[in-house]
């Protein structure tokens, strides 16, 4: 009885890893706001990205400015593959990373070990 009790958990906390890992999470989009003809939104760093979604407009210049609170190395790099972007992002400092809104689409980010995930949508 107790390996049976023992095999379900351990089937439960695999579950449970996989979805914290792999699973489809909803969160909400942020839409950038445009004022004098730039877009510019902050990110927080701080166990992820918040938001982890952000909507720009296409053809306007805009800046994400992400701002590290975390102090993992995982987190302290962040890759826009589809941008040629691989930048370090000091902690508790902002730091602005342009982005070419020039091609609608949607394009990923991810730390520098690919653990946590962002999205920029160009529309």
């Amino acid at each position: 009885m107790l390996k049976l009790i023992i095999l379900i958990v351990a089937l439960l906390l695999i579950g449970f890893i996989a979805w914290w890992f792999f699973g489809n999470h909803a969160t909400a989009a942020v839409d950038a706001a445009v004022s004098d003809n730039t877009q510019d939104v902050g990110v927080e760093v701080s166990g992820g990205y918040s938001p982890s979604t952000v909507v720009l407009k296409k053809g306007v210049p805009a800046t994400l400015t992400f701002n590290r609170k975390d102090p993992s190395s995982c987190l302290e790099q962040v890759v826009f593959p589809d941008f040629g972007i691989n930048e370090f992002l000091p902690q508790n400092q902002a730091h602005a990373i342009p982005i070419d809104t020039s091609k609608s689409g949607e394009f990923d980010y991810a730390c520098g070990m690919n653990m946590f995930h962002g999205k920029v949508i160009i529309k």
